[in-house]
């Protein structure tokens, strides 16, 4: 691959005749209107920001003045992806507070900016589900239950300005089913409240966790949130394992309340930072993902959303060393570790997706199939954009919501 390319491939008709050639007409008509639509909504998001490249070594535990900074990636991403549950590692926080329906606490990733630091999140309580109005203090899970206490003295744990504070969670008490939902890169403050009220119809509570640099979380000055997906190769490292961290540091927050059935659903880059926090942490049970590929960097260097990141990026890397260098916050490292659990997952995606495109798509589904992991897929007529509009909204918002409620018991 030699990054970014959007347009359609041609199609040969020599071996087909009749009502094949009506078939392949019409699935190319339909693949060019969604691109169309797809360029289209693109071309309406606002001016988007574009960063100076930056190795960003400072972010991952190096130097920003490294003299070979490929070579420490090499290292670095080795390390990581062997550490990963150190790496990935998180225990509950020590200042939940919960003041109607926004939970806060602060993230157990140190960036550089104290907005970011911050972590919110929307709760939406099924009937008959509520926790405290307000609360506020240390985590009740006892230290027996506390794994990967060693993770404290480990460089990878240590790295991107983390604490290095161990793992682990608690048995809940039964109090029913609960989703951390996870948005779209850019999502605002709003956007997929409904999914949460769709999913309390469906008697599962949601928790909308804010992504790094998003909504409350956003850099002054920052519209976007640029430095989750930059042309910086550390700091967005550092991002998404932050993410990763927050997301897992909600689900003890939702053992506390007695949560027993956790489950995760995410959109997009929501997608990837669930399907990775899966991965890395036993509590979850079942995972919806709506878009999938094999690696971060392929969706960057490939994706039509991505090409202001890509095009600070093309001079410096090639689309392999991408997606070498942030393999460590992409999915398929991480397949091994699922075999042998009792997992339920649904993956839903779009056959003309532009950002991510259907052959990254194929190549995690094949993967999965190679390792042996059991999961339910939906493939739609549509793109990345267009998967939220109707009808392909519906389909999916239905498809999800039954298959989390039956999956989460």
């Amino acid at each position: 691959m030699q990054g970014f390319r959007y347009g359609l491939r041609a199609t040969h008709y020599s071996r087909l005749s009749g009502s094949g050639i009506i078939f392949v007409t019409m699935k190319n008509w339909i693949k060019r209107k969604v691109h169309a639509y797809e360029k289209m909504r693109f071309d309406q998001e606002p001016v988007r920001a574009k960063l100076p490249f930056e190795w960003g070594l400072e972010h991952i535990g190096g130097e920003a003045s490294e003299r070979d900074p490929r070579k420490y990636l090499e290292t670095f991403v080795a390390e990581t992806i062997a550490g990963s549950d150190a790496w990935y590692a998180s225990r509950p926080a020590q200042d939940y507070k919960l003041e109607g329906n926004v939970l806060t606490f602060t993230s157990a990733i140190n960036s550089p900016w104290a907005e970011n630091n911050r972590v919110y999140a929307q709760y939406f309580p099924a009937s008959g589900d509520k926790a405290a109005a307000t609360q506020t203090g240390r985590s009740s899970v006892p230290e027996r239950h506390v794994a990967g206490h060693a993770a404290a003295s480990n460089p990878i744990a240590r790295a991107a300005n983390g604490n290095g504070q161990g793992s682990g969670h608690a048995p809940a008490q039964g109090k029913g089913r609960a989703v951390v939902v996870l948005a779209q890169w850019n999502a605002r403050w709003d956007e997929q409240q409904g999914v949460c009220k769709w999913l309390n119809k469906m008697g599962i509570t949601a928790v909308k966790v804010s992504l790094p640099y998003h909504d409350r979380r956003a850099i002054p000055g920052h519209r976007r949130a640029d430095h989750l997906v930059a042309p910086n190769i550390g700091l967005t490292l550092q991002a998404n394992r932050q993410a990763v961290v927050d997301v897992r540091a909600t689900l003890r927050w939702l053992e506390q309340q007695g949560y027993d059935r956790l489950g995760v659903l995410g959109t997009s880059i929501g997608s990837c930072i669930g399907f990775i926090t899966m991965c890395h942490d036993p509590a979850v049970r079942a995972g919806a993902f709506l878009h999938a590929s094999m690696y971060f960097g392929d969706v960057v260097a490939n994706g039509l959303t991505t090409v202001n990141v890509w095009e600070q990026m093309a001079r410096h890397v090639t689309p392999e060393d991408l997606q070498r260098y942030w393999s460590p916050i992409s999915p398929l490292p991480y397949l091994n570790k699922l075999p042998g659990r009792d997992l339920k997952m649904l993956l839903i995606t779009g056959k003309y997706d532009p950002t991510f495109w259907p052959e990254f798509t194929d190549g995690l589904f094949a993967s999965m199939r190679r390792e042996g992991i059991d999961f339910k897929s939906l493939r739609l007529p549509c793109g990345h954009y267009s998967l939220g509009i109707t009808p392909f909204k519906h389909v999916a918002g239905y498809r999800f919501g039954k298959f989390l409620a039956e999956a989460l018991g």
